[in-house]
């Protein structure tokens, strides 16, 4: 997402697609990405990135968000407009056929039958092989995969973004179902790498409330204590908050983003941290969920959030 719109500047596309590269050669497999990222640049950019490897990826995108006034974040997810999605994502991609479709938010004026009934059929006519679904509850996922099976559920999850353990992740376990966890870093807080001079006009982390000035110093406390344990341990924080996540289990595959090589090879030498039971106490320790101060969405973003 980060490389075409949200974070900053993001107009390097010989830096994205050498990240993709790299990405690839470093065994990375699954690439993200949705049709409202940079509104279907994204995808083109993905697309060019993977010509010529598209055996060597998992590819995932995602269809069902749409903008309303003032930013706010709806959704959609007739049937007309899932196969008329997936056809234009196909496209984009240059490719012939989606690895893994999330549904990426749940349309509340259509009944999550007939958006799975739609999912089936793409399934069937070979253009997906796998359908998921982003941000749901617990009984939205169960509604979803009585009419066609759900592989996977991308939702936030993070040390400051809990929500989705007890009922949620134990739902997916008892239906077997995979668990993508975005924005692992915080939306990249996590890492002590970001401040708020740092952030330029148009950065959506400046309209988030855990982002807002009071709210940021109090968050910069969980920071400068995972950074404390990850000394100790010889790696960054940003490496021990998404070792954290991995730790989870092997059902847990954390989609951390990035636009660059550097932070790139940051993140997949995090996937080789074993972290014992006496590290992950000492982690939850210092970022406990209730000291983490502001909502992640304002409520224009928050009302399609978890249905």
């Amino acid at each position: 997402m980060g490389m075409s719109q949200a974070y900053g500047v993001f107009d390097n596309e010989d830096e994205s697609i050498a990240t993709v590269h790299r990405a690839l050669d470093l065994g990375v497999t699954l690439l993200d990405t949705a049709n409202v990222y940079g509104q279907g640049a994204n995808e083109e950019l993905v697309g060019r990135a993977i010509a010529g490897r598209r055996d060597e990826v998992v590819l995932a995108t995602k269809f069902g968000i749409v903008w309303g006034e003032g930013g706010a974040v709806g959704a959609r997810g007739d049937a007309e407009y899932v196969k008329q999605n997936c056809d234009d994502s196909l496209r984009r991609l240059g490719v012939d056929h989606i690895d893994l479709y999330y549904q990426h938010r749940v349309d509340p004026d259509t009944p999550i039958e007939e958006t799975w009934g739609a999912l089936a059929s793409l399934v069937e006519a070979g253009k997906i092989r796998y359908a998921g679904i982003s941000e749901a509850s617990a009984a939205t996922i169960r509604a979803a995969h009585a009419v066609h099976p759900v592989t996977a559920l991308q939702s936030e999850w993070s040390l400051w973004t809990r929500g989705i353990e007890g009922e949620i992740l134990g739902t997916c376990r008892e239906l077997g179902i995979g668990v993508v966890p975005f924005s692992p870093l915080g939306r990249g807080f996590l890492t002590g790498a970001v401040t708020m001079k740092d952030l330029p006009e148009g950065d959506m982390r400046r309209g988030l409330p855990r982002f807002a000035e009071g709210n940021f110093e109090r968050n910069m406390a969980i920071v400068d204590a995972l950074r404390k344990l990850a000394e100790e341990k010889g790696v960054t924080a940003g490496q021990l908050a998404l070792a954290w996540v991995q730790s989870h289990g092997e059902d847990v595959v954390p989609i951390p983003g990035t636009k660059r090589r550097k932070y790139l090879e940051e993140n997949v030498a995090a996937a080789s941290l074993e972290l014992t039971a006496a590290d992950i106490e000492a982690i939850e320790a210092a970022a406990p969920a209730e000291a983490v101060a502001g909502e992640r969405y304002p409520e224009r973003m928050a009302r399609a959030a978890g249905k």
